[in-house]
This record gives structure tokens, sequence and C-alpha cells, in this order.
């Protein structure tokens, strides 16, 4: 898993609320393999209608969003089932960063797993920080873990992020390279629980 430590990026502003995992990637494309491409399909019946036309209104369809690597989300984004492959979908698109209220809170254990970092910003400042990136599409907004810091133009913002979350995304680990950062740990309990209690340790045959 890549590490996620800064980025700098287009973001879009994406502030319905409620847009749960149904919606970011729908059940007909669960089927999918990841290689096939998962990330075209992401928002499909937002981003299409039902002929396969985009639809213009719809935020990653403008031009000056379609490169957008971060999305300023409303509250509950990835509400509903706990499909993973939801977060296929965003990562492979190029979304690296979701900053929203709140989150559904599978799809927040799936994103760290995935390299997706989910920022939690309160409403008002998520409303504040849509309204700039209307006014001015293009601007960059820069997401910093180390800090939990969010910054735009001369306006910055502090984020919440679970500590084990960002402790993996920081330094690129999975849940099996999170254990593997306690061996030592792990091995000194090993040994003291077999000292403490020798009577539980299987004896060789």
């Amino acid at each position: 898993m890549e590490k996620f430590v800064h980025l700098t990026a287009k973001a879009c502003p994406l502030t319905q609320p409620n847009i749960n995992t149904d919606q970011i990637l729908p059940a007909r494309y669960l089927k999918w393999p990841r290689s096939r491409g998962i990330g075209q399909v992401l928002f499909q019946d937002l981003r299409f209608d039902s002929e396969g036309r985009e639809i213009a209104d719809f935020p990653l369809n403008r031009p000056e969003w379609r490169d957008a690597r971060i999305v300023v989300a409303g509250r509950n984004f990835g509400g509903g089932s706990s499909r993973e492959a939801a977060v296929y979908a965003l990562y492979d698109y190029g979304i690296a960063c979701v900053i929203a209220p709140s989150f559904g809170d599978i799809f927040a254990q799936n994103a760290v797993k995935n390299g997706l970092l989910t920022a939690i910003l309160p409403e008002a400042e998520i409303a504040e920080l849509s309204d700039a990136i209307a006014s001015a599409p293009t601007e960059a907004v820069t997401v910093d873990l180390e800090q939990q810091t969010i910054t735009r133009g001369n306006r910055s913002y502090s984020f919440t992020v679970d500590p084990v979350s960002r402790n993996q995304l920081l330094n690129g680990w999975d849940d099996v390279d999170l254990t593997e950062s306690r061996r030592d740990e792990i091995t000194a309990f090993k040994a003291d629980d077999k000292r403490k209690r020798p009577w539980a340790t299987p004896s060789a045959p």
C-alpha cells in the first residue's frame, strides 16, 4: 500500500448527504474484477443517464474537476452496504482523500486498508470549503496528514482521523504490516506467557 503523507491537488465538492456505497459503485459492477478498471464506473448512475450520456452538472463531469483527487463530501459518506469495491472505485479513479463531516463506519475501515484517507471536518467548515472551491475551482487544496491540516489559499482547517488509521496511512501499512510492526512485543508476550503458564504450551510429539 502506498504511503499517504501529504497531497496537493484539485478538490471537487460533492456535498449531498448520505451518498451510499451503492451510489459510489452500483451493485451490478461488483462482479467486475478490479483489473477491468472499476474506477471508470465510479458514481455510474449519478454521472450518466440511462442512455450512457454524461450528466453535465454532476461535479466530476465538469471539466475543471475531472482530474480532482480530493472529494469534499456531505455527512455519512459511504453509508449503506459494506462493499470494499466502493473504495476500489474511488481510489482507482484517482481519488486519494475524501473530506466529510462523517463516514459510514465500514467504509472508513475499508478505506484505510486501501490507502484512501477519510478526513473529518465539521459541517460548517465543509460548507465554507465547498463554497471556496466552487468560487475558484482550479485552486489546489493541500491535505497534510502529519499535521492533520487542510489548506486552501490562506485558510487552514484542522481535521480529525482515527489515530490507528493515521499511523497505517503514514507508513503505508495494511493490517498485516500493522501487526508485524509489534513483532517484538508479541514475541516478548509469548515468552512471558510460556514462563507463567508452561502447562498451556503444547508438548512436542
